[in-house]
């Protein structure tokens, strides 16, 4: 039985740049990557939208070159020209309150502290925008040390296969739905 897309825009939050390009902060961007490599198009960059974007069967990915904490203009303005109701929107983000490699997809709430899903929650005017958090694990020092930081050698094997995962969550919640991606992906790897 075939699904309808729920979601018609998928965000992954980051920072642009190649000093960014490997941080935690960026995890968002890495996931939009790996949903644009399995479906062989690439992102390019929109000057009306400043993000980069690309169309991927019935939905677009959408990276925001506008730094992540102003994130929100972009993909609202976006949104809002294609006519995009903020639950047709998934936001991909890092969340240091979670564990390496955990993901918890959650369909509203609040921003948490995280200051690139606050832009995007002001600017739509709700807080019910579905999001996929990507555990980059707690800080040992300064938040703002760790998010930009990038990851240790140690880690990468579990990040690259939390990036598979996620984007694994992002296709599943939209061919069967957000509760069904919830109860699948919301575990302990």
């Amino acid at each position: 039985m075939e699904h309808e897309t729920v979601f018609r825009l998928i965000v992954g939050l980051g920072n642009p740049g190649r000093q960014y390009s490997g941080t935690r902060h960026n995890a968002g961007f890495r996931v939009v990557d790996e949903l644009a490599r399995r479906a062989a198009v690439a992102l390019g960059f929109e000057p009306r939208w400043d993000s980069e974007v690309a169309q991927c069967g019935g939905r677009m990915l959408m990276k925001p070159q506008t730094f992540m904490n102003l994130s929100g203009e972009a993909v609202q303005n976006y949104a809002r020209y294609h006519r995009i109701d903020h639950s047709e929107v998934l936001v991909v983000l890092d969340d240091a309150a979670i564990p390496l490699g955990e993901l918890r997809l959650r369909p509203s709430g609040s921003a948490g502290g995280h200051n690139g899903l606050e832009s995007v929650l002001i600017h739509m005017g709700t807080e019910s925008v579905p999001r996929l958090r990507f555990g980059i694990g707690s800080a040992s020092g300064a938040l703002v040390d760790h998010v930009l930081g990038g990851f240790e050698p140690d880690e990468l094997p579990k990040v690259e296969a939390s990036v598979s995962r996620a984007a694994d969550a992002a296709e599943y919640a939209s061919a069967h739905g957000l509760e069904a991606a919830m109860n699948l992906y919301n575990k302990k790897p």
